[in-house]
C-alpha cells in the first residue's frame, strides 16, 4: 500500500489547471499549423494564421491561449494500492481547481447553482471522473472545457437498428447544426455505446485522446477517418467563414452496451481543447 497526501493532489491540480490553459497539447499545436498550411483561401488563410499567432502571443505573454478557460474537467486514474492520506480526495481537488484559477488568473466562470446563475468566485467545483485501476500510482488529467463548444454537443439514443452510416451522419449533422458556433476548426469525440450517462463519459473521454493517435480498432478508426472527411466536406472552414478545416480531428470510444441500446454522445471541443496530465 502507498500512502499519497492529498496536499500533492492539489498541488499538482492547481498547476495542470495554469499550465493547461496557457499552451495547447503538442498534437494539436501540430494539427492547427498543418491545417493553416492546407487552406485556399484568403480568408480561411487569414483565420488559420490568426489563431497561429494567437497560440504564439499566448506563449509569448504567458498568458491564456482563450479568454474562455473552462469549467475544470478532472479525471482521475487511482491505482487500486494508493491510500489517500490528511483529507479527503474531492476536496483536494476542488482546492487544486480554486488556487489555479485565482492564483493563475484564470476566468471564473462556474455558477452554483444551474437556474440562480450565482458565481461560486473560484471556478469550483470541478466535474471530477474516477476510476480504479491495477498499481499504486494516481493519474491526474485536468481539461478545461469552454462551454462555446460545450454547448453545440448532443446525444442520441439509437435503437440497435441503427447503421454505422446513421451514426455518422448523426456526427456530421451535429457539426452542421453547432456550424461556426464552436469556433471552427474544431475536435469531436465521440462515445458509442453504454448507457445514457456512459456514452457521454466516453465521448469527453475521446475529446482529449491525441490526435495522432487514432483508434486501436481498425473498424472505429476507419470511422474516425470517414467522420472527418464528411465533417471537412461540410465547408463550414475556420471560424464558419468556409474553407477545408472544419474539424481537425475525430476520435470515437465504444463501451459494449445493451441488447436493446445503442446510445451515442458527440462531444465538440473548439480548437482551445486544453488537457494536461500528471502521474504520481
Amino acid at each position: 500500500m502507498r500512502e499519497i497526501n492529498v496536499n500533492i493532489i492539489t498541488q499538482t491540480v492547481e498547476r495542470l489547471c495554469i499550465e493547461s490553459n496557457l499552451k495547447l497539447p503538442a498534437d494539436i499545436e501540430k494539427a492547427i499549423r498543418d491545417a493553416s498550411k492546407n487552406e485556399e483561401s484568403a480568408l480561411s488563410c487569414d483565420v488559420m494564421q490568426t489563431i497561429c499567432d494567437n497560440m504564439d502571443a499566448a506563449a509569448e505573454m504567458n498568458l491564456p491561449v482563450c479568454q474562455d478557460t473552462g469549467m475544470a474537467v478532472v479525471f482521475l486514474s487511482i491505482g487500486q494500492d494508493v491510500h489517500f492520506t490528511d483529507g479527503n480526495l474531492y476536496d483536494a481537488v476542488n482546492e487544486g481547481v480554486r488556487k489555479g484559477y485565482l492564483n493563475g488568473y484564470l476566468r471564473l466562470s462556474v455558477v452554483e447553482d444551474p437556474l440562480r446563475r450565482k458565481n461560486t468566485g473560484d471556478n469550483t467545483p470541478a466535474v471530477i471522473h474516477t476510476e480504479i485501476v491495477p498499481g499504486d500510482r494516481v493519474r491526474v488529467i485536468v481539461a478545461p472545457k469552454g462551454f462555446g463548444s460545450e454547448n453545440m454537443s448532443a446525444l442520441k439514443m439509437f435503437t440497435p437498428s441503427a447503421t454505422r452510416d446513421d451514426i455518422l451522419t448523426f456526427i456530421t449533422d451535429t457539426v452542421k447544426k453547432a456550424s461556426s458556433n464552436p469556433c471552427p476548426p474544431i475536435i469531436v469525440g465521440v462515445g458509442i455505446g453504454g448507457t445514457f450517462e456512459k456514452c457521454a463519459v466516453l465521448a469527453k473521454q475521446a475529446l482529449i485522446t491525441p490526435l495522432d493517435c487514432p483508434n486501436s480498432d481498425s473498424f472505429y478508426a476507419e470511422m474516425e477517418k470517414d467522420a472527418l472527411s464528411a465533417i471537412n466536406e461540410t465547408g463550414i472552414g475556420p471560424a464558419g467563414l468556409g474553407g477545408k478545416t472544419t474539424a481537425l480531428g475525430v476520435r470515437i470510444k465504444a463501451f459494449p452496451t445493451h441488447i436493446a441500446g445503442l446510445p451515442v454522445a458527440v462531444n465538440i471541443g473548439c480548437y482551445v481543447s486544453r488537457h494536461k496530465e500528471e502521474t504520481i
